[in-house]
């Protein structure tokens, strides 16, 4: 019965998930530009992704981001976390506030963006100017372009991390804090020697969570600086998307970058993940 319960949605699992995985995978050996005609070319694909001129900017771009949005997003969740658990007013309001971002489409999210950094007439170069200052250009600008992205990418996931660093807080048993604090531990003392510890089995969630996130980015990029400028926020999804679909389409090439893209994920989250579980055993 169990396994009857469950039949469906592992159903919906396989249609849409395995299948489509291990197709993929399938195709990353062949050569197609029409999804209908294949054509074997072994390990070609990959060869000419690595030989590919521009992957090389793609993959620093993706390694700038992921290690900007890994670090910015644990260390400002935590922030926000332990922040937002001490308040013994509206508290409810505040997680709300925080969670906000993340009930909002990722495609709809850029567009937002977008007009808010526009250079000319967004509401924040205004505001800057309103203080004297100047009009950056955050979306035609390239170093400007990535930090606007990475500030983007934050700013959508950071309430969710939030509220898993949050869960994690609520199931500290604070007698060990009002012991600390009977102790004379200050608030910082009693933070960095009890509550950060205790919380290090939920921040390595967080740092694998969004490490995945880094680098699945794609959608709300793409709709707020388009990879540009010059290229200077294309990470590797948009790669595949763009080799998969935009002229000429290459299907093996992009299921190829798919391939792996999986595999950079699988052994940076492993990786996390096994470094994560020795701290807890020392």
């Amino acid at each position: 019965m169990p396994y009857v319960f469950i039949l469906p949605n592992m159903a919906i699992f396989g249609t849409f998930i395995i299948y489509p995985a291990l197709r993929g995978f399938w195709i990353s050996f062949q050569e197609s530009s029409d999804g209908r005609n294949f054509k074997y070319v072994g390990t070609a694909n990959f060869k000419a992704i690595l030989t590919d001129p521009t992957i090389a900017s793609v993959a620093r771009n993706t390694a700038t981001y992921v290690i900007s949005y890994v670090i910015i997003s644990t260390v400002l969740a935590l922030t926000l976390s332990i922040i937002v658990n001490q308040q013994t007013f509206l508290k409810g309001m505040y997680r709300a506030i925080l969670f906000l971002p993340v009930m909002l489409s990722p495609v709809v999210v850029g567009l937002i963006w977008n007009q808010v950094l526009d250079r000319k007439v967004g509401p924040l170069n205004q505001l800057l100017q309103a203080l004297g200052g100047g009009s950056p250009g955050w979306l035609v600008e390239p170093k400007l372009g990535m930090i606007a992205v990475i500030f983007v990418g934050v700013w959508v996931h950071i309430g969710f991390y939030s509220i898993i660093l949050l869960a994690g807080l609520q199931g500290i048993d604070k007698s060990v804090l009002e012991a600390a604090a009977m102790d004379g531990a200050t608030r910082w003392q009693s933070t960095r020697l009890i509550i950060l510890p205790l919380l290090k089995p939920t921040t390595l969630i967080i740092v694998i969570l969004s490490t995945i996130h880094g680098f699945q980015s794609f959608d709300f990029i793409y709709t707020l600086t388009g990879g540009g400028p010059l290229g200077a926020t294309t990470l590797i999804v948009q790669y595949i998307y763009d080799r998969a679909f935009q002229t000429p389409i290459q299907y093996g090439l992009g299921s190829a970058a798919g391939v792996i893209l999986f595999l950079i994920i699988f052994a940076f989250t492993a990786l996390n993940f096994l470094v994560g579980r020795k701290k807890e055993a020392v």
